[in-house]
């Protein structure tokens, strides 16, 4: 039976990241446990004794699901910049794969789901400890996993179209600093998004990291409304339009 090529393109990844696993542990998923471990314990007790709980349970339960789907959103967001880059104009590769029976639309959607895949592996290990230290009270915990992949798509599919336009990783820090790290900060993983300003919180209600820590909490908590219905919807919007313009990114740039 034939592979369709998007797999081909996804075995890549998944051979490369065989290769480099261990240095990115760190980031991917080691990080996100420290910030659990400290923030949910340390910074997590002052905020039980003194505010008593944060929308109705315990900070430790709280900002697990954000900080699964949060880290999720930026190592999809770093794998969709330079990587991206590289396959275009440093290192080529792309352009070998093109080269085979293969369209640049097969290469743009492996580099997507990709990151849906490798947000599955890491968002399970961080679920498994969370688990453990009492962070995930619900077993329809599970679910959170398919929040994560799907945020991590909502994620890199806008951003791997941005990267296949440009010619230079100049503004990719920027992307990181003004865009990635501010909606890790404010889009409901550590705090509800009604306490900021409501211009502000108007802002962060459409962004796809605010739908898809909601939905991975609704998930630990056990606490599934019509309202999963319209996070889904979002990020399904933005994983759309973002496969759009990237379909159409690529192949302009693998073609010239």
């Amino acid at each position: 039976m034939a592979v369709h090529p998007v797999a081909r393109v996804v075995e890549r990844e998944v051979r490369v990241y065989r290769r480099m696993w261990r240095g990115l542990a760190f980031s991917a998923f080691l990080a996100p446990i420290l910030f659990l471990v400290a923030m949910g314990f340390g910074l997590g007790d002052l905020v039980d004794e003194n505010a008593g709980d944060v929308g109705g349970v315990g900070y430790l339960e709280f900002i697990a699901p954000g900080l699964l789907v949060a880290s999720a959103a930026q190592t999809a967001a770093g794998e969709s910049l330079w990587p991206v880059l590289a396959g275009i104009k440093w290192m080529r590769f792309y352009q070998g794969m093109i080269a085979t029976p293969m369209e640049a639309a097969h290469v743009y959607g492996g580099v997507v789901v990709w990151n849906g895949l490798h947000a599955v592996l890491t968002a399970t290990a961080f679920l498994g400890v969370g688990a453990v230290v009492g962070a995930i009270p619900s077993w329809w915990a599970v679910l959170a996993v398919p929040a994560a992949a799907l945020t991590a798509c909502a994620v890199s599919a806008p951003i791997a179209a941005f990267s296949a336009t440009q010619e230079s990783d100049t503004g990719f820090p920027v992307v990181l600093r003004l865009v990635i790290q501010p909606l890790f900060l404010f889009s409901g993983a550590f705090f509800p998004i009604s306490q900021l300003p409501s211009v502000l919180e108007a802002f962060v209600r459409v962004s796809p990291l605010y739908h898809g820590v909601e939905l991975a909490r609704a998930a630990t908590l056990g606490t599934y409304d019509a309202s999963v219905f319209a996070h889904v919807a979002v990020l399904g919007a933005f994983t759309a339009v973002g496969a759009l313009a990237g379909t159409r990114a690529f192949a302009r740039r693998l073609a010239a």
